[in-house]
């Protein structure tokens, strides 16, 4: 913390929000050269950045809805995320199985103009699948009345590793970042405008302001809060919106393909895809009234995406065959026309206050570095700051490596790989799994500590590996092995451990489902 608050400049820009959007905001802004303070109230991608549906995608649901201008922008960055970061972003063919003798021929149409759309940035071709082609690929899929299918190309990824590489690559490039920095007041200079913020660093408590240019509020569901912070009676801009996800294991879907179902009862689309070696399946759309940093998942929203599952699934998935579940709220912009948040653009949207505030809410995962470049943009202008270019279209992302998969169980790692190995080699035992079901060791443990600012279990089970996320009885037995290593390496006593082990295990308990 010294670093920070031994500061007596203003900064260029303090961007409040350590999820996709404030770190891609991080990464763009130091990147260009200017000073930048990045605060996260939480861990970086608590919230919604790490509980996405791991799809680098152009939107198929936006070009039905005729936003071509979105479809085209997501895949063009698509292209370049895959380009810029190879060790965590990857091609993954979708199908569309067929019931009916209609919908080969209606959604073959629609994905060819998607693979138009993309132009250079394209991952493959789109064909109609025979019967046969269509089992070869799906070999659990429901065969009673099946015709065929019709298989498109869109990328995968890890969220929160990536994430933890945006906030790599931005320290790397000059900005200063913490996590665990609440952003409790902001401060105005005497015209008025925003020109500081007021956080608690809530390890130690510490109180501590900084002052800046400009003020960035990139906190997702959580930026109506932020912005009362400047004007208590700011009207609201964000209409949150929940998803789930069930993760099962891998036999329920054995091959290298997703199935996306592109209508489902409650009008969503509906993806189960592969993901490090087992099967997820989500996701759904239910309008809440408050954002909070661990949402829960409701009981409807369960049965929905099993009863959904079942419908193409040989083997219907049971509740007593759900590994983990997970849910995360979008920060969707509010709409005066919208009825429903299925029906609300993923377009992003700045809004400056009258106080100076600027606010970059709504987007998504896929066009996080767009949206940063547009952030940025505006903020130099309003900040009166010099002109410079953004650079991040180009700009490897920290663990860039093009064989990554060379790693094995370390790829997500990218180049930080051969860090992990060594200090495998070092001392052997390192390298033992912390659990049977899952493929992390204790070497990554002590890595994350180390060098990607893990500070607890949660850290470290939920998003700088995805533990809890894949396996939540899994990541629960793994916890007193991975907070005696923490506590090695951060210093920490035993009570630390004890409390710790006890937090995580309450935690994690939420991602487990009861029997009804």
């Amino acid at each position: 913390m010294s670093r920070v608050l031994a500061r007596d400049e203003p900064w260029d820009l303090i961007v409040i929000g350590g999820g996709a959007t404030g770190a891609g905001i991080a990464v763009d802004a130091a990147s260009r050269g200017y000073e930048v303070l990045l605060l996260e109230q939480s861990d970086f991608g608590k919230g919604t950045s790490s509980r996405s549906t791991k799809l680098v995608h152009g939107g198929v649901r936006y070009l039905e809805q005729g936003n071509i201008s979105l479809v085209m922008e997501a895949l063009k960055e698509r292209g370049l995320l895959r380009q810029n970061a190879p060790h965590l972003v990857s091609d993954l063919g979708f199908v569309v199985p067929n019931y009916e003798w209609w919908e080969a021929p209606f959604y073959g149409i629609g994905l060819k103009v998607y693979n138009l759309l993309a132009g250079k940035y394209g991952f493959g071709s789109s064909q109609i699948l025979t019967r046969e082609e269509t089992l070869e690929r799906l070999p659990t899929i429901k065969t009673e009345g099946l015709r065929g299918g019709v298989v498109y190309f869109d990328g995968q990824f890890d969220d929160s590793r990536l994430l933890i590489n945006l906030v790599a690559t931005s320290a790397e490039q000059g900005a200063a970042l913490l996590n665990y920095a609440r952003v409790g007041a902001l401060y105005r200079d005497e015209d008025g405008f925003v020109d500081g913020v007021g956080a608690t660093d809530m390890e130690g408590g510490v109180e501590f302001r900084a002052r800046a240019k400009v003020v960035i509020n990139a906190a997702g569901p959580f930026s109506d809060s932020v912005r009362r912070l400047a004007d208590p009676n700011a009207a609201s801009m964000i209409a949150p919106s929940q998803g789930i996800h069930l993760v099962f294991d891998r036999s329920f879907l054995p091959g290298d393909s997703a199935i996306m179902v592109p209508h489902t009862s409650d009008g969503r689309v509906m993806f189960a895809i592969p993901w490090h070696n087992h099967t997820l399946v989500g996701t759904t759309d239910t309008p809440i009234t408050e954002p909070v940093l661990e949402p829960r998942p409701l009981e409807e929203e369960i049965e929905f995406i099993l009863e959904t599952a079942g419908q193409y699934l040989e083997k219907a998935p049971a509740r007593s065959d759900v590994l983990s579940v997970f849910a995360g709220i979008r920060p969707l912009v509010k709409s005066v026309e919208a009825s429903n948040t299925a029906a609300l653009s993923r377009d992003h949207t700045i809004h400056i206050d009258s106080s100076g505030l600027l606010t970059i809410a709504g987007g998504k995962w896929t066009t996080y570095r767009n949206m940063a470049e547009d952030c940025v943009n505006q903020a130099a202008t309003l900040a009166r700051l010099p002109e410079k270019p953004c650079v991040t279209k180009d700009l490897n992302i920290h663990g860039f490596h093009r064989q990554a998969e060379k790693f094995g169980s370390l790829r997500m790692y990218g180049s930080d790989a051969l860090a992990i190995q060594d200090l495998i080699h070092s001392d052997p035992s390192r390298g033992e799994p912390l659990h049977s079901a899952l493929p992390y060791c204790g070497a990554e443990v002590i890595w994350s500590t180390r060098a990607e600012m893990a500070r607890t279990v949660e850290d470290m089970l939920a998003r700088r590996t995805r533990a809890l996320f894949l396996n939540a009885r899994a990541a629960i037995e793994m916890a007193p092995r991975v907070a005696e290593l923490m506590a090695k390496e951060l210093e920490r006593d035993d009570d630390w451990q004890s409390e710790q082990i006890r937090l995580f295990e309450e935690l994690a308990k939420g991602y487990l489902l009861s029997d009804k």
